[in-house]
């Protein structure tokens, strides 16, 4: 049943249009219904339509929606993703223009910062130790998030330096990453008219879900393909916008020139009294549109608000009180979140959730299930790592980085001595590093095992270019794994029988998941845009187990029970992004960890924390005041 304003949104289809859509809104149900509204009611042709989100999880839920209220052959047509895999699309059939191969590889976040890393060394001629790149890394990625040129950037001379090489070498390699996914994307744009005239033409409309969260970059690209039509629909929250640091500009919801303005204020998740004391937090910034969220259902609890001793303390009272709702509430532990400013409080939540003794159908079991989130992803694992470095190298001989990951993976007699060889050869005759491997019986100084085991790489490599030239990428994959005895590999390289079984089981999901794709480069910009589709992971709340997360991961979650903990100043605000001036943002945070629970919520904080090896004084954090004292409900700890 949907809401006036609701409709107003889905029938408000022409021009410029803002939806400020605020947390537990029904905004993904509005989306979806203006999208089938312009298919079924209007005639608007499904491939005219637009829809950029931020994550492949939106955009799938987007389409599995939209395909139950029209025909599903209809919905598949409409374009529905993220602006990463938006700009990947163009650029497989455009960037040949900017001097790159459609074939070209996608380099994620460690590819960059190993090949950062290579330049100090190598190219600018840095030995020993080197100090973090992290800041350089970070200044870089901002740049080319703001459509920067090495020149323009903010920094010192070094990393504009590296900024500059880093782009070439990454051409040469015939690489891109996902940075550069959007910058050459708005390149092709600028630099060729009849291209962007293409896209201008072809979306008619144009829908950008969670538009708080854009950059400079993606204002761009939007403002770019929605002139022609200029019928742009932009959904989203400013009071959500969290993600200042890795470069979201929030002026970009709040100066939108729109023609129409829809507030969508009705809240489905929450208690009364939850909204009304998240509502009251977010009313001290100033840089806002104003909203309330409001609801129909019951006032419900109190918010529950204690101060332990430590932060051992803290954490057995938040176990307590999780054992009493599970008893008491029949709460299961999937609908309970714990929810921190930093990954750093997780541990003694962590070890008093392992100590818990709690009784179920009469009898006492030791430990409560919990499921953490952040860890290693399954992308970032060395075994699906070493495989596809093989199908970059099959897919783009050029790919440097992924040719030194996997040409002595497994074992082939290649010591390092003769990669550096090899490598110091490409390097200083400026010659691609899979050029060098062919000639490589001209060097001297390399072993007949060395020569042999790079021979055998070479024809790995031909042979495979062979094999997924073709569909059935299954049987091409089982045909590497055969053709190089990788299953062996790790046999010798693992010594946990549990981790060998563990490691070939990733390697089999990824076997199993290549079945879907007929097309190479898809497959591997998928695999990199996409980790969900390949992470065994469950998702939260999907397992009964406890779900412990920071507040940034939590957002676009819900749970029937959430504990905020750490509620200390330099903790929530954060100290760091205090010192930078965001302290909106922070309470920008504190608002969606806030809105997170649907019936029951619970603050802490603990008068004593262990900090960087110390035990240190702590004072509850400032938005803790801002709160309605008669909305709050102050117990003892041990409750």
């Amino acid at each position: 049943m949907l809401n006036d304003q609701q409709r107003k949104a889905i029938h408000t289809t022409d021009g410029r249009v803002l939806i400020l859509a605020g947390a537990g809104s029904g905004k993904t149900s509005v989306i979806t219904h203006r999208i089938a509204h312009l298919i079924k009611n209007l005639n608007t042709p499904p491939t005219s339509i637009l829809g950029l989100t931020f994550t492949n999880k939106a955009a799938e839920e987007m389409r599995t929606r939209v395909a139950g209220m029209i025909n599903p052959s209809l919905a598949k047509q409409v374009m529905l993703c993220t602006f990463h895999s938006f700009c990947m699309q163009i650029l497989r059939k455009e960037i040949h223009k900017l001097g790159y191969t459609k074939d070209f590889s996608l380099y994620d976040e460690r590819d960059v910062r190993r090949l950062l890393n290579h330049l100090v060394r190598e190219e600018l001629g840095v030995d020993g130790d080197l100090p973090s790149l992290d800041p350089t890394y970070e200044a870089i990625s901002l740049a080319k998030n703001k459509a920067q040129t090495p020149d323009e950037m903010e920094g010192d001379k070094m990393s504009k330096e590296l900024y500059g090489r880093l782009q070439t070498i990454m051409r040469a390699y015939n690489a891109v990453d996902f940075d550069n996914l959007l910058y050459l994307t708005l390149q092709l744009f600028e630099e060729h008219p009849e291209v962007l005239t293409k896209y201008q033409t072809r979306f008619r409309y144009i829908m950008i879900d969670e538009y708080q969260d854009t950059n400079p970059i993606q204002y761009r690209l939007a403002k770019l393909l929605s002139a022609s039509h200029n019928n742009l629909c932009v959904v989203g929250d400013d009071d959500q916008a969290i993600y200042g640091w890795r470069g979201a500009e929030i002026k970009n919801i709040l100066q939108f020139e729109s023609e129409t303005v829809i507030k969508l204020e009705q809240n489905y998740r929450s208690t009364p009294t939850i909204l009304t004391a998240a509502n009251t937090v977010i009313r001290h910034n100033q840089q806002r549109h104003i909203k309330e969220l409001w609801s129909t259902k019951e006032p419900g609890d109190l918010i529950e608000v204690f101060n332990a001793p430590n932060d051992q303390d803290e954490a057995a009272a938040v176990v307590m009180r999780m054992i009493a709702y599970n008893k008491n509430h029949k709460i299961p532990w999937s609908e309970m979140a714990i929810l921190y400013r930093s990954n750093l409080l997780a541990r003694p939540l962590e070890l008093a959730l392992m100590q818990a003794c709690w009784e179920k159908e009469g009898q006492w079991r030791r430990g409560i299930p919990y499921q953490t989130f952040g860890g290693t992803e399954f992308s970032e694992r060395a075994e699906i790592k070493d495989l596809a470095a093989y199908l970059r190298v099959i897919s783009n001989p050029q790919d440097q980085e992924a040719i030194l990951r996997i040409i002595n993976v497994p074992r082939r007699g290649i010591s390092d001595q003769a990669l550096d060889k090899i490598t110091q050869h490409s390097r200083t005759q400026k010659q691609p590093l899979w050029k060098v491997l062919h000639e490589v019986s001209e060097l001297d100084g390399l072993s007949d095992r060395a020569l042999k085991g790079i021979r055998h790489f070479i024809e790995i490599i031909e042979q495979g270019r062979e094999k997924f030239a073709h569909p059935a990428f299954d049987e091409a994959l089982r045909w590497l794994l055969e053709t190089i005895n990788y299953r062996k590999a790790i046999e010798e390289e693992v010594k946990s029988d549990k981790a060998r079984e563990y490691k070939w089981e990733n390697v089999e999901a990824f076997v199993q998941t290549s079945k879907e794709y007929t097309d190479l480069q898809e497959f591997l910009g998928t695999m990199a845009l996409d980790d969900n589709q390949f992470s065994q992971r469950e998702e939260a709340g999907r397992e009964n187990k406890v779900n412990l997360m920071t507040f940034h991961s939590a957002k676009g979650l819900e749970f029937t029970l959430c504990f905020l903990v750490g509620l200390e100043d330099q903790i929530m605000p954060h100290e760091k992004s205090m010192a930078e001036g965001g302290l909106e943002e922070e309470r920008r945070l504190m608002y969606v960890a806030m809105t997170r629970a649907k019936r029951y919520l619970t603050l802490s904080m603990a008068r004593q924390r262990k900090r960087y090896g110390k035990d240190v004084n702590m004072t509850p954090s400032r938005f803790l005041f801002e709160i309605p004292k008669e909305l709050i409900k102050v117990t003892s700890w041990k409750g």
